[in-house]
This record gives C-alpha cells, sequence and structure tokens, in this order.
C-alpha cells in the first residue's frame, strides 16, 4: 500500500524500521558501520587458538590382562633440533584431569614447550587400583608371587614387566609421534606410582634422564624400597641423572585408616612416616645424582597429586 513504511519482520511481529526514513546514502553508511562494528565484535570475542594439541592411543600388557590409555599434550611450537623435552606422568588417567586450562596455560607462559604423556589404565575409574597394584611394585625377593596386600586380594610385583611396556612400547610410540629429547625426558609418580618412579631410578637409570617422585608409598612391604635402593644400579657416565623428590607436610593425620586395614597395616605407614626425608639424606650423598628434595606443609597425602604437578612441570621443562 503506497505511503505505508516497509516492515522488518522478528519472531513474526511486525515493527516499522527505522532506518527506513533516512535518505539512501545515509542509511546505507549507517548499516556498513553497524556491520563493521558487529564483526569487529565477533573477531574481538574469538579465543585465542590454544597453544597445545592433543593425541591418544592404546596399549595392551604383554600377558592380555591390562590395557593402558595414552594421552598426549603436545605443543605446537615447532620443537628445537635436538626435540621438546617430555615428560611422562603415572596414574594417566588422574594427571590428565589435573592438567587444566590454567595449568597449561602458565606452563605455556613459561615460553618453555613441553610434550606430556600421561599414562593410565583403560577403566572407567580414574585409578584402576588392582591394576596399578601389580604394575608399580617391585618383585619381592623370596615371594611368589608378591601380594600387594595383607590380606592377599590383590597382586603386586609388576613393576619390571611395566617398565619393559614402557620402554618398548610407550617411549617408542610417543617419539615416532613427535620429536622429543631423551636427554630431558621425566618421569613423574603419586604415591604408588612414586614408588615406581624409584624403583625406575634404581634399577633402570638410563630409561629417564629425570625422575619426580611425590609422597612415594615408601611404606609398601615394610619399607622394601629402601633396600632396592642400597643395591641401585650405577648412574649413567655420560650425564647427571636429576631427581625432584616431594613430601607432604600434613603427618600422618591426614592418612585415613581404609576399611579392611588393620592397626597393625596403618601403623607400619605411620612409622615409616619420615622415609621420604631420611632417603632424601641418603641420596643427597650419591654421586652423579641432582638431588632436590621439597616439602609441601599442610599438604596432605591425596593432595600431594595436583600440588607436585606444577612444580614437576617446571623441573620436566627446564
Amino acid at each position: 500500500m503506497a505511503g505505508v513504511p516497509p516492515l522488518l519482520l522478528f519472531d513474526s511481529v511486525a515493527i516499522p524500521s527505522p532506518l527506513s526514513s533516512l535518505p539512501a546514502w545515509p542509511r546505507r553508511s549507517l548499516l556498513l558501520a553497524l556491520a563493521g562494528a558487529g564483526l569487529q565484535a565477533c573477531t574481538a570475542a574469538r579465543p585465542a587458538p590454544a597453544p597445545h594439541r592433543s593425541e591418544r592411543f592404546e596399549l595392551v600388557s604383554a600377558d592380555g590382562q591390562r590395557r593402558y590409555r595414552v594421552q598426549l599434550v603436545l605443543p605446537h611450537a615447532a620443537p628445537p633440533a635436538g626435540g621438546h623435552p617430555l615428560l611422562v606422568m603415572l596414574d594417566g588417567n588422574a594427571a590428565f584431569a589435573a592438567l587444566t586450562d590454567e595449568v597449561l596455560a602458565r606452563q605455556a607462559a613459561s615460553g618453555r614447550p613441553l610434550a606430556i604423556a600421561t599414562l593410565g589404565h583403560e577403566s572407567p575409574q580414574g585409578l584402576d587400583v588392582a591394576a596399578r597394584a601389580f604394575d608399580y611394585t617391585p618383585p619381592v625377593p623370596g615371594e611368589n608371587p608378591t601380594w600387594d596386600d595383607a590380606s592377599r586380594q590383590r597382586t603386586g610385583g609388576g613393576a619390571d614387566l611395566f617398565l619393559d611396556l614402557v620402554a618398548q612400547q610407550v617411549l617408542p610410540e610417543v617419539h615416532r609421534r613427535v620429536r622429543c629429547d631423551p636427554a630431558r625426558s621425566t618421569l613423574w609418580g603419586h604415591s604408588y606410582g612414586g614408588l615406581l618412579a624409584l624403583y625406575a631410578l634404581f634399577t633402570r637409570p638410563a630409561l629417564f634422564a629425570r625422575y619426580a617422585a611425590a609422597d612415594p608409598s615408601l611404606w609398601w612391604h615394610d619399607g622394601f624400597m629402601l633396600s632396592v635402593q642400597d643395591r641401585a644400579r650405577p648412574l649413567p657416565a655420560d650425564r647427571r641423572t636429576q631427581l625432584l623428590l616431594m613430601a607432604g607436610g600434613a603427618g600422618t593425620a591426614t592418612r585415613s585408616q581404609r576399611p579392611g586395614m588393620d592397626d597393625t597395616a596403618f601403623n607400619r605407614r605411620a612409622m615409616l612416616s619420615d622415609a621420604t626425608p631420611r632417603l632424601a639424606e641418603r641420596l643427597a650423598l650419591r654421586a652423579g645424582l641432582d638431588l632436590t628434595f621439597q616439602t609441601f606443609p599442610g599438604v596432605g597425602h591425596g593432595a600431594m597429586r595436583p600440588a607436585s604437578i606444577p612444580p614437576t612441570l617446571a623441573f620436566a621443562a627446564a
């Protein structure tokens, strides 16, 4: 109908356009200006690209009894001539969850790119208690099989088989996907994982150049790992081996007595609560080993996992 201004439709409601009363050229200029402002707003709201990318692969143990999930956090930055430093993290499902955007952003802001491989068990639970009890504990001479617990519900003693898997399958596949520097490779573990990291250091010191153990379960089998340290294999002569040993400082009050744990087992753990500082004193005297011992006042055993990750990232990326 002549004389009726054009309509703009919005949710099926007719609204007169306020721009229809303007002459053509200022209306066109205003529309272009509004479009440009909208484009700038969209551009400003676009998030910055992540400084890393993720990949994953799966593996199976030699006996087919345990399945593993390896999740990679890899820098976008091109690796240096020798390759990126590499951090392998045990209890990989829990470790991967602890690598929050904030943690990774701080690492990226340091300007030291780091390749990370979290190695965990293929399980709907964050931690597969039975599988880690087998994989992360050493064989005890005279015991066949080695039992993880006094009630003989979980077998242990599979640490050598697990380290074979790391050496023969995990590391080669990681290196196939990203160029890494073996001279700047780190193995990290917490609790039982810390026990395994120390066992690797004492029995296969050339497997990694650096080791990080957070609140290692040195109470296991009445301090058996201390006897392993007494007969540790020689360190590589062509480089310095580094160890970051970390201990929670909240004391035994934070170590709750688990269901089914008898008083004897609980007290045995309490008696060995100072085992990590004592081990640090012994290792400080070892030639060829650069030891950093760090305590976390007020931090309990479980909280040591996330608390130990930032210093471990800095240690591994150096």
